[in-house]
């Protein structure tokens, strides 16, 4: 049977496609793929296939090895000295809650449906296409801006460890403006060298993480007992500046952590070990080096890019260069963990069809997806090159947030709609009354006076919150229940990572949306433009959302694959 003609093939094609865009996107945004077409046929749009050969260690080892390197060595000083101060200790107690619920909502769709394409995949089957697209755009984003921002952190540390200003390392190109102007050569040979050993194998890989994760582990234990060592508890409450706020909370903030989700040889049995431990264990780790970070220096005092080896630095300057050497292994480790997860995720979304399918193939040698790796390394080297250190944080923070967000509204509206048999208008009904209320909390903390009418503002939101889940929970059934592994407490646990979420994403910068918000606009923009026409080919030709002419029932999910070993 001869194909459709491609809306590529030719210009006049194009226009015509372009001017059925409305038709189009009616068809395709809404559109949702089942568990089976992303474990089988889409799958094998990559041809050869990814080996599942990690086990729950081996999660755990990239859990650390992915959270701890950037977040500690590279963002506690910032968080520190310009928003949480002291209490960044329970600033980074809340985010490691809100990111073990997050997890929770990513190990029941990874259980369920082990590919690599997370949050992507994961809204795929329950929002659609174009959810999936703008979620997916997003998660790229956020892969290369954190990773930019960790490559420009392991030059700052290496700086420390060697006795080499930073400020040598990088030039600045006058013609470029404030921000963007700072040229960091070093930052793009690490992205480069990272990328050509992720090319080469997962497996190999995650042995040069543990064995890097390890080291950093021990560098931070004696980061710990160091900073308890030589520190002074009156630091948590007492600036060096008499003018600056004082107390163990003079002002919040909250940094987030990131949590990742891999194929494994055992996905039911690893994968709930894996991410809950890594999340779990960072956490501690977050808070053990934060309330060393607090003890050392006043936090008006606290080097916003180098925290730990400045801290050191003119007292102990053996000890600065230890912290500089033990950083810059976990930055390296955070590196490697993060370009292995945005390479698969672009690989996933090749297989869509909503970007070019290029990206989907995974070589036949190295078992990896060669095409993304490469592409990301060079994009993510090019970032790293020039754009500075708070510009790419704030981008990130959102990012994450919002992937959150949707993937915790995503696992309630698995669990209580079945598209067609279930209306789903009670559950968006619900999920649109929780946002709201969350929005209300979170901007009647921010910009409500102090006082009892803000206090009752607050109480008022949480028992609504409270009130809307409670009617939720006894008026709507579940009509899908996890074979496997579920999130606990249903349905209080989703929409308390909501809840955090929309919180969190409330203290972020103006400039941090106005950034998110461009992004967003030219993913919409590719999606109009490209990936819609793309996608509608991909049906017209039978691999996506059609298999033999009908549309694939749900009940085809319950078909098992081969690969999902129990």
């Amino acid at each position: 049977m001869e194909s459709p003609p491609s809306s590529f093939s030719t210009f006049r094609s194009y226009l015509r496609a372009l001017a059925q865009t409305p038709s189009r996107f009616a068809h395709r945004a809404p559109s949702v793929s089942s568990s089976y077409e992303e474990l089988s046929w889409v799958k094998s749009r990559s041809g050869s296939n990814m080996h599942n050969s990690l086990r729950w260690y081996d999660l755990i080892g990239l859990g650390i090895g992915g959270m701890v390197g950037a977040g500690v060595f590279v963002t506690t000083g910032r968080a520190s000295r310009l928003y949480a101060v002291p209490a960044i200790l329970i600033s980074y107690a809340i985010a490691g809650l809100c990111a073990l619920l997050s997890a929770f909502c990513y190990t029941e769709f990874a259980v369920h449906m082990p590919v690599a394409g997370g949050a992507f995949s994961y809204l795929r089957i329950t929002f659609g296409e174009f959810a999936a697209f703008l979620t997916g755009a997003n998660l790229i984003m956020e892969y290369v801006m954190s990773n930019a921002a960790v490559a420009r952190g392991f030059t700052s540390y290496l700086s420390a460890a060697i006795g080499i200003p930073t400020a040598k390392w990088r030039f600045t190109a006058a013609a470029l403006p404030k921000g963007f102007n700072e040229i960091d050569l070093l930052a793009v040979a690490v992205v480069l060298t990272v990328t050509l050993i992720i090319c080469y194998s997962t497996r190999e890989s995650s042995i040069l993480n543990m064995i890097l994760t390890t080291l950093h582990i021990l560098f931070i234990i004696f980061v710990v007992l160091m900073g308890f060592w030589k520190g002074d508890w009156n630091n948590f409450t007492r600036p060096m500046n008499p003018n600056s706020p004082s107390g163990f909370f003079p002002y919040i903030g909250y940094d987030a952590v990131s949590t990742m989700a891999e194929e494994v040889s055992y996905p039911i049995k690893d994968i709930p070990i894996g991410v809950t431990g890594s999340v779990v264990i960072v956490t501690i780790l977050y808070c053990l080096m934060a309330a060393s970070m607090s003890m050392l220096l006043p936090y008006d005092m606290i080097d916003v890019e180098a925290p730990f080896a400045a801290a050191f630095s003119g007292r102990l300057e053996w000890v600065s260069k230890v912290i500089g050497v033990g950083a810059s292994f976990g930055i390296l480790t955070s590196l490697l963990v993060a370009m292995l997860g945005q390479a698969r995720y672009m690989c996933v979304i090749g297989r869509s069809s909503v970007v070019p399918t290029w990206f989907a193939r995974v070589h036949s040698k190295t078992s990896t997806p060669l095409n993304a790796s490469a592409f990301l390394g060079i994009f993510t080297a090019a970032i790293a090159l020039f754009t500075d250190l708070n510009i790419l944080l704030n981008l990130i923070s959102i990012g994450t947030l919002f992937v959150y967000y949707m993937v915790a509204n995503a696992v309630i509206y698995r669990r209580y709609v079945v598209i067609g048999t279930t209306k789903p208008w009670p559950i968006l009904s619900f999920l649109c009354l929780l946002t709201l209320t969350s929005l209300l909390f979170t901007l009647s903390w921010h910009f409500a006076p102090s006082g009892s009418s803000k206090s009752f503002l607050l109480g008022l939101c949480i028992g609504l919150a409270t009130a809307i889940t409670l009617i939720f929970r006894h008026t709507v059934p579940q009509v899908r229940k996890p074979e496997f592994w579920g999130v606990p407490f249903m349905p209080w646990l989703p929409p308390i990572s909501i809840f955090m979420n929309i919180f969190l994403l409330g203290s972020l910068d103006g400039q941090s949306y106005v950034r998110f918000g461009f992004f967003s606009g030219l993913a919409v923009l590719v999606y109009v433009l490209y990936s819609v026409h793309a996608s509608f080919d991909a049906e017209a030709e039978g691999f996506l959302g059609v298999k033999n002419g009908e549309m694939i029932r749900e009940s085809s999910e319950s078909e098992e694959d081969p690969n999902h070993k129990v």
